[in-house]
């Protein structure tokens, strides 16, 4: 398969790519910066922004799995030539991440004190953490329009909207950051509110700017033609995002039982271990930045492929994604294993933090070989319908083993942090394996949506 790849081949997958990279990289270093900026609050102020990931995660999954639904259809109805049904396909997402998003706001922001304490709060990060993620939760209706937007336009092959939108949100959030936190320029002093306020209105300029992309005359995926061919919601719509966003949908869940378990576990082992442990979490979600990047690509190439009927060309695109990830991979390990201990010393001076912050750097390194490779085997069998094979590799990874194997870890063996990673290192070489040997079959080539 390999000799079959052509330079047309590498090409088109990163002129597909680099938007959506440089998109989730930057995002992905704003969120770092965010938790440096926040770190001058103490130890106490990065574990409380970390206690909040998981439950924020866990509502935004809904969205993310209507996103790669809406992504795949719309990719799909482009290399069919239908370009009403992959309006109507927007226009049924954008009535159901309405509706679910008002309903998931006023559940978690009333129960906001007893989603954090499951979370592992403790006395000094508990309030901190409830101000914030009421904070984020009342914002997220921006959060989310703008994702599902965004997620069409990708499937259309526009990937540079949500890039150009999702890094402008990225720095307004770190100029409010600086303006909030603090109480610089005469603004007021707001602490992990100000954060939080500063996250929210990033959300509010990226969901206007992906809402006049709708309006562009070339877009794919237009309002003017929407209203032009009086399209409407439809059932069709809803039950193609419906069958492929379940099974994702699923998967997410999956996925953040045992990123929350992990979570949860890393909390009770102390303030400064969990900081350490969410700088370190930061820093691999630069990996799933690069490889979210080459999914993203591999989703449209390879829907957009197989809509007409050219299976061996979505294979061929699904190769040329992975190997740029290979690559990118080693670059990412190496760089880690040399800049280790200067990226944790911007976090933090206490010297015994940084230790083990070197430390979870090393085992990084290690994780993302196997980690930016599965992501992109992930996304090739999404993009081509495979939603309930990718089902499966979650429930047994990430749900299962890692969750137990950290917990032996960590409670029976007493390891610590290191137990911590290496219950990471076995849930990404588990899915590695697994989504790997999927893909090589082939047979996802063959999926109807």
């Amino acid at each position: 398969m390999l000799k079959n790849i052509a330079r047309e081949h590498y090409t088109e997958a990163i002129r597909m790519a680099w938007p959506a990279v440089l998109e989730s990289v930057f995002v992905s270093l704003a969120g770092i910066i965010d938790t440096f900026m926040v770190s001058s609050m103490g130890t106490y102020a990065v574990a409380a922004t970390g206690l909040i990931i998981q439950p924020k995660f866990l509502s935004l999954s809904f969205f993310f799995a209507i996103n790669v639904a809406v992504s795949a259809l719309v990719a799909r109805r482009l290399g069919q030539n239908n370009r009403r049904n992959a309006n109507q396909v927007l226009v049924t997402a954008l009535m159901m991440v309405v509706l679910l998003c008002v309903v998931l706001t006023v559940v978690t922001v009333i129960f906001a004190n007893p989603l954090i304490a499951i979370c592992g709060s403790n006395a000094d990060t508990h309030e901190g953490a409830v101000i914030y993620f009421r904070m984020i939760q009342v914002g997220m209706i921006f959060n989310v329009l703008s994702l599902v937007i965004n997620a069409a336009q990708r499937g259309a092959g526009n990937t540079k909207i949500a890039m150009i939108t999702n890094v402008t949100s990225s720095i307004v959030n770190i100029i409010f950051n600086y303006l909030l936190i603090g109480g610089n320029f005469g603004f007021p002093k707001w602490g992990l509110f100000g954060a939080a306020f500063a996250t929210v209105l990033g959300t509010v300029f990226a969901c206007a700017m992906s809402v006049h992309s709708l309006f562009q005359k070339d877009s794919y995926v237009s309002i003017p033609y929407i209203l032009e061919e009086k399209i409407r919601p439809d059932f069709g719509s809803f039950h193609a995002i419906q069958k492929l966003g379940a099974n994702i949908l699923f998967e997410n869940w999956a996925m953040r039982v045992g990123f929350m378990t992990t979570a949860v576990l890393a909390a009770k082992l102390g303030t400064d271990q969990f900081a350490a442990y969410q700088v370190g979490m930061n820093i691999m979600s630069l990996g799933f930045a690069f490889a979210d990047g080459m999914q993203v690509a591999a989703v449209s190439l390879i829907g957009k492929s197989l809509g007409q009927q050219k299976p061996e060309l979505a294979k061929t695109y699904g190769h040329a994604c992975q190997l740029i990830g290979v690559v990118i991979s080693v670059i990412f390990a190496v760089s880690l294993l040399v800049g280790g201990r200067k990226i944790n010393q911007f976090f933090f001076a206490d010297e015994s933090v940084v230790e083990m912050g070197v430390m979870i750097a090393r085992f990084v390194a290690v994780i993302v070989l196997f980690q930016i490779s599965q992501i992109i085997y992930g996304g090739c069998l999404r993009g081509a319908g495979d939603v309930k094979y990718t089902l499966f590799v979650a429930l047994i990874s990430v749900a299962i083993i890692r969750p137990i194997l950290t917990w032996v870890l960590t409670s029976v063996f007493s390891l610590g942090l290191v137990g911590i990673w290496l219950g990471v290192l076995s849930d990404q070489f588990t899915r590695f394996t697994l989504l790997r040997i999927r893909f090589h079959q082939g047979k996802w080539v063959e999926y109807k949506i």
